[in-house]
């Protein structure tokens, strides 16, 4: 099975160093890696619920929670303003910033956040594919209009509808505002540092803006795209 892996590095100022590596199948971009035996009970479907869940307790496991489990787990001592000097591998590329623990945690919980296997959050399986570590807003929602009108292309490819207004791409952010949100109490829910909580805040923040913005963003961008508008037959 061919794989892309993505290892995160954390070196923190006191000296301790912590590794993740999160592997995913090139095709499916599912987690390779198999359910553990041993899942804490903040990972179970009916604790903090979403609302909105679709999944029923046949499940038995909350999908995103299980994924997050081991960063949460093993980092739940460390506080969020501690400085880290986070490294990332992506295949040849290593990109690396002098951050804090929050922000390194954002970064990576991005990625399982999309491919957990949530049926909210899966329509942002195409960003984990080409995932850019912290990235600032103006990137993020780059890539993530660029994906979501490359989806638009595939399902007109196939005969479906087109959203050529990005009401579909609002609606997407929304929900996962709301998984963020029940994630949280999940998190809060048992006593630990606040590593994991704000790096969940600082995610959150991003996703709860991107509705209110989207129409500004989108006009900032429209000169870049000059050239497409002056020739009306490119081919």
């Amino acid at each position: 099975m061919e794989t892309i892996k993505y290892t995160y590095y954390f070196d923190f100022k006191n000296g301790r160093k912590e590794e993740f590596q999160i592997e995913l199948d090139r095709h499916t971009l599912s987690p390779v890696k198999k359910r553990s035996a041993d899942l804490p009970e903040w990972t179970k479907l009916e604790f903090q619920q979403c609302d909105s869940c679709p999944l029923s307790l046949v499940e038995s496991r909350c999908p995103l929670a299980e994924q997050l489990s081991p960063l949460v787990d093993k980092l739940k001592d460390v506080v969020s303003i501690e400085e880290a000097k986070v490294a990332v591998t992506l295949g040849e590329r290593v990109i690396s910033s002098d951050t804090t623990a929050q922000e390194g945690i954002s970064s990576i919980m991005g990625v399982i956040t999309a491919v957990s296997g949530c049926p909210k959050t899966e329509f942002f399986k195409p960003m984990a594919r080409f995932h850019l570590p912290f990235s600032n807003m103006e990137e993020t929602f780059y890539r993530a209009a660029s994906m979501y009108m490359l989806a638009q292309y595939y399902r007109w490819k196939n005969g479906m509808s087109a959203d050529m207004d990005m009401t579909g791409l609002k609606q997407f952010y929304s929900n996962v505002a709301s998984v963020n949100k029940y994630m949280a109490e999940r998190l809060r829910a048992n006593k630990r540092e606040d590593g994991a909580i704000n790096a969940l805040v600082i995610l959150d923040a991003f996703v709860k803006s991107v509705p209110y913005t989207i129409d500004t963003l989108l006009e900032e961008f429209e000169p870049l795209f000059e050239p497409y508008l002056r020739d009306k037959h490119i081919s």
